[in-house]
């Protein structure tokens, strides 16, 4: 596949999570699922890495997210473990304990300092881990780690759960002449509605990056990717978003006054918009990615609070798996957003298909839509005509499977 050129960083489609210098990882099954498929994974760095995260918002946080606010408090890590099959999360004592133990394990099995380790889990809530098993693959784990396409995909495969597909992505840029790589993978189908869903994302980079830098600019890129995706509208007991920064690729440190440190957010932002975008279209039982774009809001967070509502919108995500061109149900989650709309002057399309103007309807074909809107991907326009304030949000239909997966998600 040829590269695909941006003005500010390549897309690299051989890339993935280990392609920054100092980066390795590995996956393997431990039993923690049911089926074969891997259930642990881990990201090295054979450098102390500067590191940023993020959390849900969720008041029921998982144990893990205990364990790696506490790895973080130095703004440093060198790896990260993760299992899924099980969240470990409102597990109590124990799950805390479990949480410690997996952190201080792997530590041992790299030989690293535990406070440079972080935790994160997937999976059911509510039930305490199955520790012999992961003690065991834990012990496991050095010997499946490595800088190659086998060992990046075995760990994306690691961490998902009723995940289709892995997500990775990995870009090119060039910091003070020096080549700078991106790069990322995530989990997330169900539970999906970020306030950082169930999700979990890394991003690894050899830039030499200020750390308070990169914990600023992964808030804004979450708040511009991650936090525009819903799938159900639940925000998970679990989410987490980590980025790591080796250093390794020799250019002077980033900075929001560097002259690179736009083309460096413009990567940066990209990998966190494909990955985001991604959980989206794989969201459970989906058959296609849904983007709602408004425009004309009296802000850009007036905006973003209106893009949420409608692809968050049951009714419209229900048209949108019937190809139903219902404009109606778009207007109605517009207007329950709770922020300033005109009511008179509002204009939706559907792709380049114009159905409503000035809040009037327009006449338009609708086998013409009913074609566009059973494609694997739909826009939503809407333009409120009301100011300068944009955004984008990103989720998917609701579907028969939706329903037919959550029914039996523990069995």
């Amino acid at each position: 596949m040829a590269q695909v050129a941006y003005q500010a960083f390549q897309v690299i489609p051989e890339g993935s999570i280990v392609s920054p210098q100092g980066f390795a990882a590995g996956g393997l099954h431990c039993g923690l699922k049911k089926t074969e498929r891997n259930d642990l994974g881990v990201i090295t760095c054979e450098v102390l890495a500067d590191a940023a995260a993020v959390y849900t918002t969720n008041v029921f946080q998982a144990a893990p997210l205990q364990v790696t606010r506490e790895s973080m408090q130095n703004g440093k890590l060198q790896a990260i473990v993760v299992n899924s099959g099980n969240a470990n999360a409102v597990t109590g004592q124990q799950g805390e304990k479990d949480a410690y133990a997996m952190r201080l394990a792997t530590a041992r099995e790299l030989g690293i300092a535990v406070e440079n380790v972080a935790v994160a889990s997937t999976g059911v809530i509510g039930e305490l881990l199955n520790m012999e098993k992961v003690h065991a693959g834990i012990k496991g784990l050095p010997a499946r780690v490595g800088s190659g396409k086998q060992e990046a995909s075995d760990f994306s495969q690691a961490i998902l759960t009723t995940d289709l597909v892995k997500k990775e992505i990995c870009v090119r840029t060039y910091i003070d002449g020096k080549e700078v790589m991106i790069a990322g993978a995530a989990k997330g189908s169900g539970m999906i509605h970020p306030n950082m869903a169930t999700m979990l994302a890394f991003v690894t980079c050899d830039a030499q990056v200020d750390q308070a830098a990169l914990q600023g600019l992964l808030g804004k890129s979450t708040d511009a990717t991650f936090n525009m995706i819903t799938v159900d509208g639940d925000t998970s007991t679990n989410d987490m978003l980590i980025a790591m920064a080796s250093g390794l690729a020799g250019n002077e440190t980033l900075h929001p006054g560097h002259k690179d440190w736009e083309n460096f957010a413009a990567a940066f932002n990209y990998v966190c918009e494909v990955l985001a975008k991604a959980i989206a279209r794989d969201g459970e039982g989906a058959t296609k990615l849904v983007e709602v774009n408004i425009a004309g809001a009296v802000s850009d967070d007036s905006a973003r609070a209106i893009a949420k509502t409608v692809i968050g919108s049951s009714l419209v995500k229900s048209a949108m798996f019937g190809a139903d061109a219902n404009w109606g149900r778009i207007i109605a989650a517009v207007g329950r957003a709770g922020e300033p709309v005109q009511p008179d002057q509002v204009d939706v399309k559907l792709g380049s298909i114009l159905v409503l103007s000035g809040s009037r309807p327009v006449a338009f074909d609708e086998e013409e839509a009913l074609r566009y809107l059973q494609g694997d991907s739909v826009q939503i326009h809407v333009d409120l005509h009301g100011g300068n304030g944009n955004a984008t949000a990103w989720g998917c239909d609701l579907t028969y499977d939706y329903v037919r997966i959550n029914a039996a998600y523990r069995t």
